[in-house]
């Protein structure tokens, strides 16, 4: 019996077919499946790619502890625990949040939250949904020594000691690698579980190992199923005719068509499953965007009419069989139709998407071999921890962080830029209003540009709405691909290609005083410290690598300040 496969199809106008077939015969003759599956690091840098390639038969090692995940989420329903909130970053935090989102609990089963940020008000936001005496916490981390999880386990450890006493632990669990900090700490706090991780699988390639796999346990579905799921593509990744092997069609597919100037890869999907671009977008730009190369993923920008689009992009659409989007799909035939590059994939339904975390993982190995580089390191994603490392222990030391002058005031919004950004602003045509050094930022837009809100605010609906209108208004004018993304998260995700990738994007960070603030237990810097501190760290590295970045600072009406901006960006557009 055929095993269900989900299907993809190309559809690649010329001269782009033509670049792909010839992508796909020198993988075919230089046997390039077979070393991948051989584990050779010479198929990329020959560094230490294949210490990271775990991975590639994850199913088979997780399927052999299986029951014992299964069994802990029944223990768990048996219990009457209510909700699960995930402490995580990165790699750790996206793949739960995929499948919170897509499959939801099982009937009668607890619902997951995903926290993944140090915005006091966003932590607030959470810990007022929960109810901790029914409640319970996953702190999840490779090596345990990620700042963003361990302050929220310090946050809600002492908040779950405060009302359940010395039996706080029960009501945590830890998802780690042996031997991290966080192990030692989950058995110094008496945690109730420590599962552990693979070390061959870095973080953003976790999903099918426990990192995912306990959560799914934990809402109340079948592990073996979804592993057994992932695993009819694995097989089918094996196979060495590379038009017939899914994740290598794609994966020289995106590696092709970004040699050839397609690198902005835009990801859509049928609502029901869209939470997945997400996930897909931190795996391919912390795995490509480094050595000034890369591809820059483009999520959450609703499709629209082909005359929006530069000649820069590869769409691929995933859609839900099951719940089909028909203005969606008239919207990829008008793609098609206007002659941009399309990848279609169609999953039966979201329990299906497990494929599609294997799919995408193996082609973005894949593309990394097209491009040169080491898919499995994030060289720049550690400069800016650095930096905020040293902005932190300078706070530490003075009680303040250090004082630096905007270039520009008013309506209560400060902007921000380094000498060189501010004096090309300026000969652009910044003056005395808001809205001029907006239009002259926006007019540094080129042909193949990008452009990224990268927003330090609780990503809550009355701050997504007029970034996203922002987003789009930009796009629309300037036919640019364009971003969204709310820090810290993003530092762990597209931060690596933003900073180490092609310097084409336009950056607008967006930052704001947080009223009030959030202490963290047993350390002396607070939430909203961190927060301001990883907000100035990632300007600092933008601006070392010569990128075109400006910050926009809002005072105290965080709700006013981010109207006025949307609003003096949408006359700048003009």
């Amino acid at each position: 019996m055929a095993e269900t496969l989900n299907e993809q199809t190309f559809v690649l106008p010329e001269p782009l077919a033509g670049e792909v077939a010839k992508a796909y015969e020198a993988w075919r003759s230089a046997g390039n499946t077979q070393r991948l599956w051989r584990k050779d690091a010479t198929l990329w840098t020959g560094g230490d790619e294949n210490q990271w390639l775990g991975w590639l038969d994850v199913d088979e090692n997780e399927l052999r502890d299986v029951e014992m995940v299964q069994e802990f989420g029944g223990e768990l329903h048996a219990e009457g625990f209510t909700d699960v909130l995930l402490l995580g970053m990165g790699g750790s935090s996206l793949g739960p949040e995929v499948l919170a989102k897509t499959l939801g609990p099982a009937p009668n089963f607890p619902r997951l939250h995903v926290l993944d940020s140090t915005d006091p008000a966003q932590v607030r936001r959470f810990a007022d949904r929960i109810n901790v005496a029914r409640t319970l916490f996953v702190v999840a981390s490779k090596s345990g020594t990620t700042l963003e999880p361990n302050m929220l386990a310090d946050y809600f450890f002492a908040t779950a000691s405060a009302a359940l006493g010395r039996g706080a632990g029960r009501h945590f669990v830890a998802i780690t690698d042996p031997g991290s900090k966080l192990q030692k700490l989950a058995e110094e706090r008496n945690f109730r579980r420590v599962f552990f991780g693979i070390r061959a699988i870095g973080g953003r390639y976790s999903v099918l190992s426990k990192f995912g796999l306990v959560p799914l346990a934990i809402i109340g579905h079948d592990v073996r199923a979804f592993l057994e799921t992932a695993a009819a593509m694995a097989r089918a990744c094996r196979v060495d005719a590379t038009a017939n092997n899914p994740a290598v069609a794609l994966g020289l597919t995106i590696g092709a068509l970004t040699l050839h100037r397609r690198d902005k890869l835009t990801v859509a999907g049928s609502p029901s499953i869209a939470a997945f671009g997400a996930w897909a977008e931190q795996l391919v730009a912390e795995s490509t965007g480094k050595d000034g190369k890369g591809v820059i993923p483009i999520v959450g920008e609703p499709l629209s009419d082909p005359s929006s689009y530069q000649s820069d992009r590869l769409f691929v659409f995933l859609g839900d069989a099951a719940h089909p989007d028909m203005a969606q799909q008239r919207a990829v035939e008008h793609l098609i139709g206007a002659g941009h590059p399309v990848v279609r994939i169609t999953v039966p339904s979201a329990a299906f998407l497990s494929q599609e975390f294997f799919r995408f993982e193996m082609a973005t190995a894949v593309a990394g071999a097209v491009l040169g580089i080491n898919p499995f390191d994030q060289p720049d994603v550690e400069a800016s921890k650095i930096m905020t490392r040293e902005i932190t222990t300078a706070f530490e030391k003075t009680g303040s962080l250090p004082s630096v002058p905007p270039v520009f005031e008013q309506d209560g919004i400060s902007l921000f830029a380094d000498e060189r950004n501010a004096q090309e602003l300026r000969r652009a045509g910044a003056t005395s209003t808001l809205e001029s050094w907006l239009r002259a930022h926006f007019a540094r837009l080129a042909e193949g540009d990008y452009f990224a809100i990268l927003a330090y605010l609780d990503a809550e609906d009355a701050r997504v709405e007029p970034l996203h209108r922002l987003r789009l208004a930009v796009r629309d004018k300037k036919r640019v691909a364009t971003c969204l993304q709310f820090g810290p998260r993003f530092l762990h995700s597209t931060g690596q290609a933003y900073k180490g990738g092609p310097n084409s994007g336009i950056f607008l960070q967006v930052t704001g005083t947080p009223v009030p603030d959030l202490a963290v237990p047993g350390r002396k810097v607070s939430f909203g410290i961190v927060e301001a501190s990883q907000a100035r760290g990632d300007f600092c590295v933008l601006a070392q690598r010569g990128r075109r970045i400006l910050n926009a600072h809002i005072g105290q009406d965080l709700g006013r300040g981010v109207a006025r901006l949307a609003e003096a960006a949408r006359v700048a557009l003009q």
